[in-house]
């Protein structure tokens, strides 16, 4: 193995930029693993429909939601209300959800066996980031976020 690749162009700042808010997810849990290369983990459980997908194709994307899309977060999270259907845009070829204040598309580098998660480890190969507050989801409830 060689050193780690220089980020292409603003990758790198875009990167930063994404990942700099605590976001919510319907994933277990979604986190910055490395700048370089710049790499995100998602914990899916083994039983979710998102886990088959991501242990079949060697891409994906993430949409980092903004605090204004709680109904998109309940569509992915299986609460959805009836009817409702989330705008799709695409980066780098990959769906993904207008309106997000993030968008990442992976590749994915590593699966980690974690008991009934599997550890999706990704290589981010684009980024667009909007401006906006993220959609946070904690203690079985959404939040906002000020500065402190």
């Amino acid at each position: 193995m060689g050193a780690p690749q220089e980020p292409a162009g603003d990758l790198a700042a875009l990167f930063k930029q994404a990942m700099s808010a605590p976001v919510g997810m319907t994933a277990s849990a979604f986190i910055s693993v490395s700048l370089r290369p710049p790499l995100v983990l998602e914990s899916v459980a083994k039983t979710a429909q998102m886990h088959a997908h991501l242990t079949r194709e060697p891409r994906y994307a993430v949409s980092v939601l903004s605090a204004t899309q709680v109904d998109e977060s309940d569509h992915f999270a299986g609460w959805g209300r009836a009817g409702f259907t989330p705008a799709w845009g695409a980066l780098a070829g990959l769906p993904t959800v207008l309106g997000s204040v993030a968008r990442l598309a992976c590749r994915v580098v590593s699966r980690v066996d974690a008991g009934d998660h599997t550890l999706f480890i990704g290589e981010v190969e684009a980024v667009e980031v909007e401006e906006g507050a993220p959609l946070v989801y904690a203690r079985r409830g959404y939040h906002g976020l000020r500065p402190l």
